[in-house]
């Protein structure tokens, strides 16, 4: 069975890294990661193409590390993520009058129905991404599913709809840089959507979250209430803004800026220690700096609760507040600052905990791939297997992994290969309930930083170390619950990504997609 699954790849275009992804559900509906590479972003700034010479060397740098971590991997299309200040969401009203009274409604009618919403009228300039119909209406009765819908007899079918814009400029630059790194573009994706398939689950998509994923470029939210997407917003502040005002602040590099953020920064500034002080070496002869570390956490909390008053005021604007009972789903590598979780609680009224994508993924992988930054790429995938389970565009999937009876070493920041395995079951309790609890709280004392953003470290984990440490816990369930498991994530997968089978990608066959002058 695993044979006749598609090797998907996600390809997530940010503004600080880019990551390439590939992965292949198994017997056991789980991602088995097949191949992993990132980079540097250049060329990418909140979450839009700035230079398409650099974006492309980046996307170039970060897929040969996913081909070179297997070997066997060939990589020819991909699933790519879309943010930026540029996206905009509104919503629609579409009626439609049925031919007949007495047929019933068929899927047929549904998609026409849908379809009319390309005639909205946009802003110059604008192209729409994704129409996503919400509560459906059949003469008089109202808030109905599509599945309620279907069977119906009525005059008129009409629903209400969410439909998300994009710059036509943003995204040609997007479909040019994947289509000149020798890859074609399988869909465009909203990011915020992507993150939430991986980190969200049936009983997320029923009480109704919110999910903050907080990047490098772009904070994107995507708010869930009574099963439906009812809002996403991309707000153009993050994880690069967060080390400027450091940067800027303290009168220091923007490597040690970014260090001290990532190393040492906490969200809430009353949990840092007066006495703890970071120091910088001078430059070019000078004396040293000595940062303190409470002053390092008044600068990240001060962006932080900008970013959590964009997210109350769109949960407000909504009327969601209080209807929000699944809380906030804080996801992204913005979202490993310690402490962010207690600052969300106070800022929101809401509960928060850390979205991590490891429901999804096989167990064998290695840390690396548990982090919350990469629930975007995860996300991606999963809204491949969502295409081809459903048999959108009739599903063929260009990329392959060879099969080879001689094992190959894997090289790269990947290190560990998620191959087709007989689970026992004590793997699959841990497959199918392993979680990942708590956040490193690490002693604080001098820490010194050179110029370089090289760390020299007293009583401190070393640079590489990650904020979370992940510990599966073993829950013990009657056996055979994998099935209904793998049923109830597919089935919510589907809801998240109940977008229009026509998709972006067709547009982009009238694009006029000349080669970039390289003199």
């Amino acid at each position: 069975m695993q044979n006749e699954n598609p090797v998907i790849v996600g390809l997530d275009i940010g503004t600080t890294k880019i990551v390439a992804i590939a992965g292949r559900k198994n017997e056991y509906g789980k991602l088995e990661i097949l191949g992993f590479g990132k980079s540097d972003s250049s060329g990418v700034n909140h979450g839009m193409v700035l230079n398409i010479e650099e974006c492309i060397r980046s996307i170039q740098i970060a897929l040969d590390s996913c081909m070179a971590s297997n070997p066997n991997l060939s990589i020819k299309e991909v699933y790519v993520g879309i943010a930026g200040h540029h996206i905009k969401s509104i919503q629609t009203r579409g009626d439609r009058v049925l031919n007949s009274t007495e047929d019933e409604i068929k899927k047929e009618d549904i998609d026409a129905l849908i379809k009319d919403q390309y005639k909205t009228f946009l802003p110059a300039g604008d192209q729409i991404i994704d129409i996503i119909p919400q509560e459906f209406t059949v003469d008089t009765i109202s808030n109905l599913t599509i599945k309620d819908v279907i069977g119906m007899v009525g005059v008129k079918i009409g629903a209400n709809f969410h439909i998300i814009t994009g710059d036509k400029s943003a995204i040609r630059n997007i479909h040019r840089c994947v289509n000149r790194s020798n890859l074609s573009t399988k869909d465009l994706v909203l990011q915020p959507l992507a993150s939430a398939a991986a980190v969200m689950c049936t009983e997320d998509l029923e009480s109704g979250v919110a999910i903050v994923d907080i990047g490098g470029g772009t904070t994107d939210l995507a708010i869930f209430h009574e099963g439906m997407l009812k809002h996403t917003v991309v707000i153009p502040i993050a994880g690069v803004n967060i080390t400027n005002d450091i940067r800027q602040g303290l009168g220091v590099l923007r490597s040690q800026a970014e260090q001290m953020k990532v190393q040492f920064g906490m969200a809430l500034a009353e949990e840092a220690k007066p006495n703890a002080f970071i120091t910088i070496p001078g430059l070019k002869g000078q004396q040293p700096k000595e940062i303190s570390a409470k002053n390092l956490a008044n600068i990240i909390q001060s962006r932080m609760d900008e970013i959590l008053e964009y997210v109350v005021y769109h949960i407000k604007q909504q009327n969601l507040h209080d209807k929000l009972h699944g809380g906030i789903i804080l996801t992204g590598g913005g979202s490993q600052l310690k402490h962010l979780i207690q600052l969300t609680q106070y800022r929101t009224g809401l509960e928060a905990r850390i979205g991590l994508p490891n429901e999804h993924l096989a167990a064998g992988h290695t840390t690396e791939l548990l982090k919350p930054m990469y629930a975007t790429c995860i996300g991606l995938i999963l809204r491949g297997y969502d295409d081809f389970e459903n048999n959108r565009m009739r599903f063929i999937s260009n990329n392959s992994e060879e099969n080879t009876d001689k094992e190959v070493e894997p090289v790269g920041v990947f290190t560990t290969m998620a191959k087709t395995f007989e689970p026992s079951v004590e793997q699959l309790l841990q497959q199918e309930f392993g979680n990942m609890d708590g956040v490193n709280s690490t002693p604080t004392s001098t820490v010194f930083i050179e110029p370089n953003g090289q760390l020299t470290l007293d009583n401190f984990e070393s640079k590489s170390a990650s904020l979370f440490h992940p510990q599966p816990q073993m829950q013990m369930a009657p056996q055979g619950i994998h099935q209904e498991k793998v049923k109830s994530r597919s089935a919510t997968i589907s809801n998240i990504f109940k977008t229009v089978q026509t998709k972006v990608i067709y547009w982009f066959e009238n694009i006029d997609d000349q080669p970039i002058d390289r003199h």
